[in-house]
């Protein structure tokens, strides 16, 4: 032991780190969840997945068992150390949820004190920048809110971990068909209440302004041996109409880094029509910078950031700002905080755990959730995807944190969480939000090579390595793979064969579907085809309960639907691979997003510090899209009933109108519906190649017996619940109703 720990000591810092992952290669898990000694891994495995040499079997050994037995064994106080409750009050007027009974709100924030030498707690950058408390903890706080049975012995023993996106909770929106807004007050059609789940909400985002009912994240902040740290911020803006007055450079509701007063006096501000072209600079006397702080704020506030240009900001223009900033948060505390409040509902601990029992209880004062799942829709499932490829589903004691996961409309990426300087709210699109580090290598569950950055990885690698890999149920609509590089989740990185799908991963493409439904009737907007009404939230629901069982007895889900090259329904993107039909009226994409290989400078890969702003350029991964039918509605995947039995095409794709500016460019998130024609007559008097109702159903009831009979299909394959099945019947019915009262009674 004492050779061990003096080796593991000698092993110098930047050499330790990158065993973040290879360590635990020498402890796999077997049936019975004990850890067994195995054959190290000979890889020297970076950070970022890298892996540059290979070291000699012993010593790799020796410093994994090191490793392994400081981390794991130890028994430092750490983690979630209390919890704050403001007020604890009935959820939706005191409402029974059936057999599970009335739930209560429960208010408040929970304060974290992490390690920053555990293993655990090494990927978090800047961790060893930020101030420390008497006993050498890094501590910060968040707040808290969750809905549980007022008995939480009720429920079904699973928390649903509905991660926020920007501050707001959409587990409500998106699995009880509510729409009560971020109060969570609300039940919907209360599924969520009736099926048992404690849901439980908490701030991770540091980067947004104060607001009620939006949770906050209050990280530390980083200095280097007490003096303030700079660097290179660049914030890209799009206006949605012609502005004459300042706009926030961040999105709404969004702080940005303090400018240092360097970088006020030397920021530059350049704008483009479309991201293909040049940079075009805006000379310094035409634009202002406005910083608006916010007073008695804590000392990790951002403050509000805008810009004001000379002759006003033009619609649809991509606008950049850089400027040198300060005083950059620790923000992949995020990550921590997460996992250790999990980590704590799950086993009891916390002072002032809202979940202590009397004493009186079998339980002796401790309520332990069998199972907690993570649920993220959009920045959210990426922030999902990201915490477990950075290793934070093992936690402080080596346990396993969710069980099962559903990134949702994340599509291939991960986030701007945790680097310097970090964004959160950065994604990449077609034409607005590029080059930020939310597209980037890896993109899939399974370890593959990069063969444009040389890097092999996987989303779920440590994860594996460490035995703490949870359940996937990765889902996401056709909007995903026009503007967020969906296909990547599938294949390899240059789109050139199938990847391989781990064992405990399910991937659902919902056909036909954008990024987030419309709402029913469509209206355009700032698009040239009406937004998409398609609605996958149903199958979110049936797919929920199907993982819990998962997770609970290994009862297997429903096999994953998505299109694949192997079989041809999922090709090249232009219309020539699609198959499209020409729809008098509608134009076919001519562009598609695709991300690039980018090179942000010599510290990223072993900092994630950014020295190139805007970063380089240096390859192009491939991205593809499923192939159509001759309605244009597209094959191989899990289309909602309505769409599986159209009266539209739906597409995930929808070319912005020449009043929003950058006309033809991909709207963001946006999909489209092209109704049919009602008539024969209709329809050829427009040209249009697609059937008319009247030719491909005659009748309202012929109509609804398709669909009634497709829902039965659906049913039976475990993709739909019986009630959402006859809700989608009524739904369906009012809506075509009016059409087929057009059709002449022959």
């Amino acid at each position: 032991m004492k050779r061990i720990l003096a080796d593991l000591k000698r092993t110098p810092d930047p050499v330790r780190q990158p065993f973040l992952f290879a360590s635990f290669a020498c402890f796999a898990g077997n049936d019975s969840g004990e850890r067994v000694p195995q054959t190290p891994l000979l890889a020297f495995v970076s950070p970022t997945g890298h892996i540059p040499e290979t070291m000699n079997h012993t010593r790799l050994a020796t410093i994994c068992i090191g490793w392994f037995l400081s981390s794991c064994l130890t028994t430092a106080s750490a983690g979630v150390t209390r919890f704050e409750i403001e007020r604890r009050e009935p959820f939706a007027g005191g409402q029974a949820f059936g057999d599970v009974g009335p739930f209560e709100k429960i208010v408040g924030r929970v304060v974290y004190a992490i390690d920053p030498a555990l293993r655990q707690n090494q990927s978090i950058i800047d961790l060893q920048h930020a101030p420390r408390n008497k006993v050498g903890l890094v501590e910060f706080h968040g707040d808290l809110v969750i809905l549980a049975p007022i008995d939480p012995r009720r429920g079904n023993g699973a928390i649903l971990y509905d991660v926020n996106n920007r501050g707001n909770k959409l587990a409500i929106r998106f699995f009880n068909h509510g729409d009560g807004g971020n109060a969570a007050n609300e039940p919907g059609d209360g599924f969520l209440m009736r099926q048992g789940f404690t849901i439980v909400w908490s701030g991770w985002d540091g980067e947004l302004l104060p607001a009620a009912d939006r949770l906050r994240l209050f990280p530390p902040v980083a200095k280097e041996n007490g003096r303030t740290i700079t660097g290179l911020v660049r914030c890209e803006l799009i206006p949605l109409a012609d502005s004459s007055r300042s706009l926030v450079v961040n999105w709404d509701n969004h702080g940005s880094y303090r400018p240092t007063p360097n970088g006020l006096a030397n920021a530059t501000l350049t704008v483009r029509a479309k991201p293909e072209l040049p940079r075009v600079p805006i000379s310094r006397g035409q634009f202002q910078v406005h910083v608006s702080e916010f007073p008695d704020a804590h000392a990790g506030q951002l403050p509000k950031v805008e810009i004001e240009v000379a002759g006003g900001l033009k619609a649809g223009q991509i606008y950049e700002l850089i400027y040198e900033a300060q005083d950059p948060l620790v923000h992949g505390v995020c990550f921590a905080g997460v996992r250790d409040l999990i980590t704590a509902l799950k086993h009891g601990d916390g002072t002032g755990n809202p979940f202590l029992l009397p004493l009186s209880t079998k339980e002796r004062g401790k309520f332990r959730f069998a199972r907690a799942h993570g649920f993220g829709v959009s920045q959210s499932g990426r922030f999902l995807r990201e915490f477990v490829h950075s290793g934070f589903n093992e936690d402080e004691r080596c346990r396993k944190v969710f069980d099962g996961l559903i990134p949702h409309v994340s599509g291939s990426g991960l986030g701007s969480f945790n680097h310097r300087f970090a964004q959160p709210t950065r994604h990449c699109n077609q034409h607005d939000h590029h080059d930020y580090p939310a597209d980037r290598f890896p993109f899939g569950y399974g370890t593959i090579c990069d063969p444009l950055s040389g890097q092999t990885d996987g989303i779920l690698r440590r994860a594996t390595a460490t035995n703490t890999a949870p359940f996937v149920m990765h889902t996401q609509s056709a909007g995903e793979y026009w503007t967020r590089s969906g296909s990547l989740t599938h294949t390899d990185p240059l789109g050139e064969c199938d990847a391989e799908i781990p064992d405990g991963v399910r991937i659902y493409l919902f056909g036909g579907t954008q990024h987030g439904p419309a709402g029913f009737p469509p209206s355009r907007g700032q698009g040239q085809n009406l937004a998409n009404p398609g609605d996958y939230k149903p199958y979110l629901r049936s797919l929920l309960l199907s993982l819990d069982r998962w997770c609970r007895d290994g009862t297997c889900p429903p096999p994953s639907v998505f299109p694949t090259i192997r079989d041809g329904t999922l090709v090249s993107w232009q219309q020539a691979g699609t198959g499209f039909p020409s729809i008098p009226g509608v134009r076919y994409p001519t562009i598609i997003q695709q991300p690039p290989l980018l090179d942000w400078g010599p510290r990223w890969e072993s900092e994630q510090i950014v020295d190139f702003q805007p970063p380089k350029i240096r390859g192009q991964y491939v991205v593809r899209v499923p192939k159509c039918g001759p309605d244009g509605n597209e094959l191989g995947c899990l289309s909602p009933p309505e769409v599986a039995v159209p009266l539209a095409t739906f597409t995930g794709w929808n070319p912005r109108n020449k009043e929003s500016g950058a006309e033809n460019q991909l709207m963001s998130l946006t999909g489209s519906y092209i109704p049919f024609a009602t008539t024969r007559a209709e329809r050829q008097t427009s040209g249009d190649p697609r059937t008319s109702l009247e030719e491909r159903y005659g009748s309202l009831e012929k109509y609804i017996t398709q669909l009634r009979d497709k829902c039965r299909e659906l049913e039976a394959g475990g993709y739909l619940l019986p009630e959402d099945a006859a809700r989608i019947t009524r739904q369906q019915t009012e809506r075509a109703k009016p059409l087929f009262d057009k059709i002449p009674v022959k």
